[in-house]
Parts: structure tokens; C-alpha cells; sequence
């Protein structure tokens, strides 16, 4: 959504026009009885951030469907155009954060976690299932071309795969505490299709689970962008494609369909950006 230039975040003030569109989508989700903790300004131009309240994983991907709908449909009405790109400008990048926990048939929390003292169990082999797996599906949750350049140094979006205690520089953060702890994912921008984001999280994590993978890279508590241990982010779809289709890892957890039919995806993706001049090939071949 564009609206004034300069950074809004965290702002009191934002623009009447901003404060119209937000009186509006607020009463449009709660019309649909989609439940939200708060709308607010970002830190770019036009850019805006949006808090879900928790809820289960197929109920809660429906609700952001249902609101990239309602979105459109009001920024039409208020002459904005709403964008759902990953890096819809150079050096702007917008996120899909899915925060993550998992509960037992009988309700009770298995990320119970307190400050200061070490994960439980199923919390650690279920980060260690989203950094061993999440590599191996990265067209899961950075489908296009697009996706890749929201991927940058010191952007609050990740570029390796690696985890920290309330570290927004790195692809896991650990956060909440006690009932409320909680694993928020940061690879997906806003361009992801959530459904298949959420698949590829869950699939790694019952991979870590299953398989007790034990957590053997140390916590971030540093620059997450200049440490070394941990596996890099591909620089575009083509590495991420080439990687996620020969995958046994993929296959094994999403089965051989899943991960062919997407690979197509992502090559049909690659095959149309490769047939077409853009403005950028033009301003710099055009003297």
C-alpha cells in the first residue's frame, strides 16, 4: 500500500488517509470474525504490518487468505494499491512471519520454555528439523523470482539458515516464554503462498522430531549476518530449484509428487522471467 513517504514505525500519527484505511480493514476482519492484535505502520513507505491472533494452523492460513482478499478489495476503494510482493522496492523487504508451537490431545503446550534455562526436548529437535529441512524446500516459502532479493544483510530478513533467542537477524527466533514460547519462522516474504510456507515449517519440524535430530548449532547472539557456522540462504529460485528437485529430504518428507509438480512451478516461474526485457535491462542498456 503506498501512501506518504518516511518511516511510520511504531508511529502515533500516521497519515488520515492510512488511519481511514486501517478503520476500514479493521472493521472488515472482524465482520469475517478474523481476530487480530493490531495494525500498524512499518518502517517503508506505504508499508504496514498486521498481527493475527493465534489459532490452529489450517484455520489460521484460511484467515490470511481471506484477508489478502479483503485488503485488495479495500485499497481499491481508497485508491491504494495493496502489494504483496517480498521486496516490492529496492531495499524494502515485507515478511510473512508464521509463529510456531505445538500442543498435545489434551491442550497442554510441548514448547513450554523458560528464560535462561535450555529448550525442552520437542522444542529442539523441532528447530533442528527446520534447519536441517527447510534448505532442501526453499521454493516452499520463496516461490519467485522476487522472493530472493528481500533476502539481504541487516534487513530484519534472514540470509542464513540459523537460530538466536529473540534475534530478528536470524531465520528462527525463539520467543515467548513459559506456555507462550514459541518458534517464529522469518524465511517467508509476502509473496509466499501460506498453505505451502506452513507445509514445508510443519513437515520439518515432525522430520526433526521424529528423527531426534539434536540441535548442533549454537544459538546466534551476534550479527546473524556474519556468522559462518550455519548453511547459507540461496541468491535466487534457479540454486534454490536445482537443490529442492533432487532432494531425498524433500521427497521423503513431502513425498516425490510434491516435489515434482513444485519444481515445475518454479521453473515455469524461472521460464517466464528469463523470455522478458525489463525496465531495469533497458535503463542500463539504453544510452
Amino acid at each position: 500500500m503506498r501512501s506518504r513517504s518516511g518511516s511510520l514505525d511504531y508511529g502515533l500519527t500516521p497519515p488520515p488517509e492510512v488511519c481511514d484505511f486501517f478503520r476500514n480493514l479493521g472493521g472488515a476482519l472482524r465482520d469475517t470474525g478474523i481476530k487480530y492484535e493490531a495494525l500498524k505502520t512499518e518502517g517503508a513507505s506505504g508499508q504496514c504490518e498486521v498481527t493475527f491472533a493465534y489459532r490452529d494452523a489450517l484455520g489460521a492460513c484460511d484467515d490470511y487468505t481471506v484477508f489478502r482478499h479483503i485488503v485488495g478489495e479495500i485499497a481499491d476503494r481508497h485508491g491504494m494499491t495493496a502489494l504483496f510482493m517480498a521486496a516490492p522496492e529496492t531495499g524494502v523487504g515485507s515478511g510473512l512471519h508464521l509463529h510456531l508451537s505445538l500442543w498435545n490431545d489434551h491442550n497442554e503446550p510441548g514448547f513450554v520454555h523458560h528464560r535462561g534455562e535450555e529448550m525442552p526436548p520437542v522444542m529442539t529437535h523441532a528447530t533442528a528439523g527446520l534447519l536441517s529441512a527447510l534448505p532442501h524446500m526453499t521454493p516452499l516459502f520463496a516461490p519467485a523470482v522476487n522472493s530472493y532479493k528481500r533476502l539481504q544483510p541487516h534487513s530484519f530478513a534472514p540470509t542464513r539458515f540459523n537460530w538466536g533467542f529473540d534475534h530478528r537477524g536470524c531465520a528462527i527466533r525463539v520467543t515467548g516464554h513459559d506456555q507462550d514460547a514459541r518458534l517464529e519462522v522469518r524465511l517467508a516474504g509476502a509473496d509466499a503462498n501460506v498453505y505451502l510456507a506452513l507445509a514445508a515449517y510443519t513437515a520439518a519440524m515432525a522430520h526433526g522430531i521424529e528423527e531426534k535430530l539434536p540441535l548442533r548449532l549454537a544459538a546466534c547472539d551476534g550479527d546473524a549476518y556474519k556468522e559462518r557456522a550455519s548453511t547459507p540462504l540461496y541468491s535466487d529460485l534457479a540454486e534454490a530449484v536445482a537443490y529442492f528437485e533432487h532432494s531425498t529430504i524433500a521427497e521423503r518428507v513431502l513425498g516425490k509428487g510434491v516435489v515434482r509438480h513444485y519444481a515445475h512451478a518454479a521453473r515455469a516461474e524461472l521460464d517466464w522471467h528469463r523470455q522478458r526485457v525489463t525496465d531495469l535491462e533497458r535503463q542500463r542498456g539504453i544510452r
